[in-house]
């Protein structure tokens, strides 16, 4: 039977969004069970979520699960079985299989040696001039773009075929944290076709900032010779993350950093315009990415004040390297207003409040900007290194702070000049 356009796309839209959903459900499923400790019954649903996940970076983790859940059932066989399957997937974290608590009784087996020996890729290097940029998902996109509006009936299948399937392992990992479907992915640019259709000058221009981005990347090394550099993903995404860190590298949601005058941003909301970033500023939000990739030694904490100071340390050393941050518009807007912002902010520090201060672009307005705690945590690290006598230690001491309290009076903020 030979379907018209429309219902192809209908019947094509459902079945991506069905794969989604299916996903959610038998996820939570399985991971309802895992908390009752019923692990056989657990493990079959994992397997149910991982053929429905639309990415490997999500699949990997589906059969890791189940090889738990076997595992603690006593069905080795199974658990191994599944472990292959993660592997496969891309799950390359030998060192906590080594030390799951879950996969215990596989140990004293032979085929125990074979997972726990598996060679691990090299993601990143302590040469800066050798992280690569990584451009092939740009390229793919384009290619599949062209194809889409060509054929609009099977945009979705278009894009899985020439864009998802020959994904970087970057692009995995940015589509499995950041776009949550391939159908929402689609429907992000039909939402802003005219701004996806402007931008194409702008993403081929990643090539022409590499000698800037290297420097960066040098002056880091200067400040903190520990450093690891990893490799660049540039990835089309739908207006859901400039940016973001996995185990593979910085993946950047280029689309949300190819602002120019050419670009049209009339569908664009008041806070995709105000955080679209230019392409010529390029070299400042990796500079932020990058020292959010070093930031692994850090304690774990929910307060308010751990969550500026991730993001803060990232546009204060990225400042540092690069000349410039990566939010200036917020510096702009706090010119003046600082004492108000530093008593809102000192009120929630110490509680789970970083929900009205990061991420918060619902909370924009004409009148205040979201993501105010970028800007708070800028100047608490900018505090503190500026009242360290060992400029390099003060960069150490940032990226691996434990105790988020001790860190904040160490580093006087409260003397910061304009709360006088």
């Amino acid at each position: 039977m030979t379907l018209k356009p429309l219902l192809t796309l209908l019947l094509i839209g459902i079945s991506f969004t069905a794969f989604s959903q299916n996903h959610t459900k038998f996820s939570r499923k399985a991971d309802s069970l895992y908390k009752a400790k019923n692990y056989a019954q657990a493990g079959p649903y994992y397997i149910k979520a991982a053929a429905n996940a639309e990415y490997a970076a999500v699949k990997k983790n589906d059969y890791y699960n189940a090889a738990c859940c076997y595992a603690l059932a006593g069905k080795t066989d199974s658990a191994f079985l599944m472990l292959n399957a993660s592997i496969k997937n891309g799950y390359t974290n030998i060192q906590h299989i080594k030390v799951d608590t879950d996969l215990d009784v596989l140990h004293s087996l032979a085929a125990w040696q074979t997972i726990i020996n598996t060679p691990v890729p090299v993601r990143d290097t302590d040469d800066p001039y050798k992280a690569k940029l990584v451009t092939t998902d740009v390229q793919n996109f384009w290619k599949a773009y062209d194809l889409a509006q060509k054929d609009t009936a099977n945009r979705l299948a278009i894009y899985k075929k020439y864009y998802l399937n020959p994904a970087s392992p970057g692009m995995q990992d940015y589509f499995a944290y950041k776009v949550s479907s391939l159908a929402n992915f689609v429907r992000g640019h039909d939402k802003r076709a005219k701004f996806y259709a402007s931008i194409r000058k702008s993403t081929e221009k990643v090539e022409s900032q590499k000698k800037q981005i290297q420097q960066s990347f040098v002056n880091f090394k200067n400040l903190y010779p520990a450093a690891r550099f990893p490799n660049m993903y540039f990835i089309i995404g739908s207006f859901t993350s400039g940016g973001t860190a996995s185990d593979n590298g910085l993946l950047i949601g280029l689309d949300q950093a190819a602002g120019s005058a050419d670009v049209n941003v009339s569908e664009l909301s008041l806070w995709e315009r105000n955080n679209l970033t230019d392409i010529d500023a390029l070299p400042y939000l990796m500079a932020h990415e990058l020292i959010h990739y070093q930031q692994k030694g850090m304690g774990s904490d929910t307060t308010l004040l751990k969550s500026v100071m991730v993001e803060g340390m990232a546009d204060f050393i990225g400042e540092l390297i690069s000349g410039k941050t990566a939010n200036p518009r917020l510096h702009t807007w706090a010119k003046g207003r600082e004492k108000q912002i530093w008593a809102d902010f000192t009120k929630d520090m110490y509680l789970n409040k970083a929900s009205h201060w990061i991420a918060n672009s619902d909370e924009e307005t004409a009148d205040k900007p979201a993501d105010l705690g970028y800007w708070v945590g800028y100047y608490i690290c900018k505090a503190y290194y500026q009242n360290s006598p060992d400029k390099k230690k003060a960069i150490d001491d940032m990226l691996h702070v434990k105790d988020y309290k001790q860190f904040y009076t160490l580093s006087k903020a409260d003397e910061l000049p304009f709360l006088k």
